[in-house]
């Protein structure tokens, strides 16, 4: 059984940083594409970014490009999203999900991902 957490979520003031935490078992981490969705009161979940397997490409929405960063430790079966200079508008539950296919260039579609994490409250405060 696929099971991912997250961690790192929290309050914080605008223009300041936190980083989140995702920590994957149950399957080979390092053969899959990760990626961070959001929601917040009232919206649809969104795509924020996603990561190849094995590290080496990163995708990322506009409304965050430039702040936000996605890593992973495959050792440590972790993924990372750094997220610099926050907004309010990035008032969110945060989740982790994973690629439903191995070794397969990730997209921003939520539906193409089979397991997700419980999430992570992350509040911007002005």
């Amino acid at each position: 059984q696929v099971q991912l957490v997250e961690s790192g979520g929290g309050l914080v003031q605008a223009g300041g940083s936190l980083r989140l935490s995702c920590a994957a078992s149950g399957r080979t981490f390092s053969s899959y594409a990760m990626g961070w969705f959001r929601q917040a009161p009232g919206k649809e979940r969104e795509f924020v970014a996603a990561i190849s397997w094995s590290g080496a490409n990163t995708y990322y929405a506009d409304s965050v490009k430039g702040r936000f960063t996605i890593s992973r430790d495959n050792a440590k079966n972790t993924v990372y999203l750094q997220m610099n200079s926050l907004k309010p508008e990035d008032t969110a539950v945060y989740y982790c999900a994973t690629y439903r296919r191995p070794f397969t260039i990730p997209t921003m579609q939520g539906s193409l991902y089979d397991y997700w994490g419980q999430g992570t409250q992350v509040t911007v405060s002005s």
